[in-house]
């Protein structure tokens, strides 16, 4: 049995999966926001609490809002800023009595996908989380790429690439969370797409409400809807160039605008070294699901024999 833990910023939730990726058990929790200590104690109430539902025990994966630094062994870059510089994986294996692995929740993402979603049977799978914010994972051979740093997939945090004159304006006059001007992250979450609108009309309205408005005829919004997909081609298309994976999967409230995946594969050709791509983009099979089933997916079958099942 794999239980998976996903560390939100304000839910906890955990699930119990069967080898054969099963649902078992499943409950969440509020996060025990600023508090380290009863954070601890969070997830090992539902741990324990996955364990005496099923009758066994299993490994235990957790997908954070941050990374672990191979130098210091502590999280970092966590937006739950109460993990940060703790050493989260150290704490918990000897809170639960056995090994814990940690990865980056967007690399769980990837990894439940790669497992039994989107990108089963690929050999290089890149996720993308568009929500409130953005973020990527990438899966190589059924494993995350966390790369030397523990930093493999932050993607949000690069430049917008060939921005126009409307795209420049927002880099000079506002920065974004992180301190540095033009991040993907501005222009291709949820947030960035409300931004985008609020700035045409002077309204801010959630995401849904601008789809809406656009079906209705909504000039504004249509035109806040078709640069956000010429924004996320940019950005995608400079991954692509990079990585080359077999297959793009989407996850994140975003992900649910089913236009993205007539008109985001059209608009790449315009992008892509070679002005030719035929990469797939997928949404997520396991939805809002993905991160907590990635995150039991870290403990692979094989290496699983020492755990009850």
């Amino acid at each position: 049995m794999r239980i998976g833990i996903d560390l939100g910023g304000t839910k906890i939730e955990v699930i119990a999966l069967s080898d054969q990726g099963v649902e078992l058990f499943r409950k969440r929790v509020a996060t025990p926001r600023g508090s380290y200590s009863d954070t601890l104690a969070a997830i090992k109430g539902l741990v324990d609490d996955a364990e005496t539902a099923t009758g066994q025990q299993g490994s235990v994966g957790i997908g954070i809002p941050g990374t672990i630094s191979p130098f210091t062994g502590k999280v970092k870059n966590a937006n739950s800023t109460w993990l940060n510089q703790q050493q989260l994986d150290q704490d918990l294996s000897t809170l639960l009595q056995r090994e814990v692995r940690i990865a980056n929740d967007a690399n769980c993402m990837a990894v439940s996908e790669a497992t039994d979603g989107a990108g089963k049977g690929k050999n290089i799978v890149l996720a993308l989380i568009l929500g409130t914010g953005c973020g990527s994972g990438i899966v190589i051979n059924g494993k995350p790429h966390n790369g030397a740093n523990g930093i493999g997939g932050e993607w949000g945090h690069n430049i917008l690439p060939w921005q126009d004159e409307e795209e420049y304006a927002v880099t000079q006059s506002t920065p974004c969370y992180c301190g540095k001007h033009g991040c993907i992250e501005q222009f291709i979450s949820g947030t960035g797409l409300c931004d985008d609108y609020e700035r045409r009309s002077g309204v801010r309205l959630q995401g849904h409400e601008i789809l809406l408005l656009s079906e209705q005829g909504n000039s504004l919004a249509e035109q806040s809807i078709c640069a956000y997909e010429r924004r996320l081609a940019k950005s995608l298309a400079a991954y692509i160039n990079i990585l080359d994976p077999d297959v793009v999967v989407l996850a994140g409230g975003v992900c649910n605008m089913e236009r993205l995946y007539r008109n985001v594969p059209n608009l790449l050709n315009d992008y892509i070294f070679g002005r030719e791509c035929f990469t797939e983009i997928k949404k997520a099979v396991h939805g809002d699901s993905s991160g907590v089933r990635g995150a039991a997916w870290l403990w692979p079958i094989k290496e699983d024999k020492h755990q009850a099942s």
